[in-house]
């Protein structure tokens, strides 16, 4: 499989190309709160960090095991690199993508790959008027080249036909056939597998997602809370039903992708200086180990840190952003290795925004008190508006049990101390 030669001559486009330099410049700022580590919460950027962080959290409520998949589609969607999910079948892959991209808003495409899947099916019919006067155009609305987030299952089926269009969309944001040059507003495209392909050609077009996540079916000592999720109905996406923010409004799906790209635009210029030598040490040990990282990966995951930083409200790299390396590994087993190699580097990990993903890559104390004091605070919130009664405690004394199992009352993290004792207090209440 080869890539589609460019074409000679471009018109401007409609939208802005999206940069695929594979470097970051370093914005020449003066330090900020956070430079250390601790989110900068209250500026603009922690405020966009805060609203998209809400609208991934609500895509993953009711969700067992899956709050990872919509978090790191938000973490792509800034970095402005793509994901790669590999989980057998009935593992709501394409739920939990389909989800967050309802909270987020825009365009959103979505189709099941197969051997006989034909170009048009993806990018678009011919434009018939068009081919009447002789040109070869294609009609892309409603369309992969026209979506703001798009959910590829089955990737790996494509035709060459179907992937050497995919390569130029994928690299560059453009969409290439016939006659048709156009700029596509794609933030992230995730593309699903059963299984990694062994064809060494499919396995370079496996590249191009920067991202992967390893799903596996819901643990037996969850089944209950799958069996409960699976009653409940899906949380009505943001971009529609009755009492939605309009189209525009603080909280509405234009203000959400308006959010996703001033973020993505902070993460471009995030200073990754600190972090640059922390960096280096994780790839050199990472290739070490044998976990394959190629030069492109390389310089690609830097835009991962980045990204992991201004979502958690800070435009400056640090150690607390290197959770996001592992997810550069290319199998389930090289990222296991990942985490055990980068152990050191990664132990005080944590995000804000993305704390279930945080918590996975990294398995972090710092992470998981994120994750915890997070839960917490969202089982407080919907407590308070519930009667008295049995269940209600036992799923407060539940989160209290899961406090103290990790963490010594008396050497709490700082993010744990108030939500702890406003656990003790609902609990004593009930």
């Amino acid at each position: 499989m080869t890539d589609i030669p460019s074409a000679a001559a471009q018109p401007k486009p409609a939208v802005p190309l999206h940069s695929e330099s594979p470097s970051i410049p370093a914005a020449a700022s003066a330090p900020v709160p956070g430079r250390d580590g601790v989110p900068a919460h209250g500026g603009a950027g922690a405020s966009d960090a805060e609203t998209v962080a809400a609208a991934v959290a609500a895509a993953g409520r009711g969700m067992v095991d899956r709050e990872v998949v919509a978090e790191v589609v938000a973490l792509c969607a800034v970095a402005g690199e793509h994901l790669l999910v590999v989980g057998a079948p009935g593992t709501a892959k394409s739920e939990a993508v389909r989800r967050v991209a309802g909270q987020l808003g825009g365009r959103y495409f979505e189709y099941l790959l197969g051997r006989f899947t034909e170009p048009n099916e993806l990018f678009g019919p011919v434009d018939l008027q068009r081919l009447r006067e002789g040109r070869v155009e294609f009609q892309t609305g409603g369309m992969l080249p026209e979506a703001d987030i798009a959910f590829l299952d089955e990737v790996f089926l494509g035709s060459t036909a179907v992937l050497n269009t995919l390569l130029g969309l994928l690299n560059e944001r453009v969409f290439r056939r016939g006659g048709t040059v156009l700029a596509s507003p794609l933030r992230v495209c995730v593309g699903a597998a059963n299984h990694l392909p062994e064809d060494p050609e499919l396995a370079a077009f496996a590249d191009r997602f920067l991202a992967r996540l390893f799903v596996e079916p819901v643990a037996d000592a969850r089944l209950e809370d799958l069996l409960e999720a699976g009653r409940r109905p899906a949380p009505v996406p943001l971009s529609a039903g009755a009492g939605a923010p309009p189209h525009g409004a603080p909280g509405g799906p234009a203000d959400l992708l308006g959010a996703l790209d001033r973020l993505a635009a902070a993460a471009r210029a995030c200073d990754l200086t600190d972090v640059t030598p922390a960096v280096a040490t994780a790839l050199r040990r990472l290739r070490t180990a044998g976990v394959p990282v190629s030069d492109r990966r390389a310089v690609r995951s830097q835009r991962l840190v980045a990204a992991a930083a201004v979502l958690d409200g800070r435009d400056r790299a640090t150690t607390r952003d290197l959770w996001v390396l592992p997810l550069v590994a290319p199998t389930a087993d090289a990222q296991a290795l990942a985490r055990d190699t980068l152990a050191d580097l990664i132990e005080k990990s944590a995000n804000h925004s993305l704390v279930h993903a945080a918590e996975e890559m990294s398995r972090s104390a710092g992470a998981r008190a994120e994750r915890l004091a997070r839960s917490a605070a969202a089982l407080l919130a919907e407590h308070g508006t519930l009667p008295s009664g049995p269940d209600s405690r036992l799923r407060l004394e539940g989160a209290l049990r899961e406090i103290d199992a990790g963490f010594d009352p008396d050497d709490l993290p700082a993010v744990l101390r108030g939500v702890r004792a406003d656990l003790v207090v609902a609990v004593s209440s009930r």
